[in-house]
């Protein structure tokens, strides 16, 4: 998958679950546009519009992980953090300092497409 914010385009490792599954069957049909704010100083979070199967489980979120919140919620986290959620992929090649300098601070918007 294509993480697309700004000019910069990155690549996305999708995880093995029926969430990754069902969100690229999506990317299939069309690219989904997010727009995306801070939250808690450790991710930036949007809605899809359409809800996803969970996968919840307790996992330690880092730098570059998407997770899916509550069926609904897209999330990179840019921090560390530890919760119930669903892991949807994790952004390939990029160290939290380069996250932080393309994620910018405020609002977002964040395409992901199938390339």
């Amino acid at each position: 998958m294509i993480l697309t914010i700004g000019d910069t385009r990155l690549s996305v490792l999708l995880a093995e679950n029926s969430s990754a599954v069902a969100l690229k069957k999506r990317l299939a049909k069309k690219s989904i546009s997010i727009k995306m704010r801070d939250y808690g100083n450790m991710e930036k979070v949007g809605f899809l519009k359409r809800f996803l199967p969970k996968n919840d489980k307790v996992i330690a979120a880092e730098p570059g992980d998407l997770i899916l919140y509550r069926g609904c919620m897209l999330v990179i986290y840019y921090e560390n953090n530890s919760y119930n959620f669903t892991r949807l992929g994790k952004i390939n090649n990029i160290t939290k300092e380069k996250l932080i300098e393309i994620l910018g601070k405020g609002k977002v918007k964040v395409t992901l497409s199938l390339d």
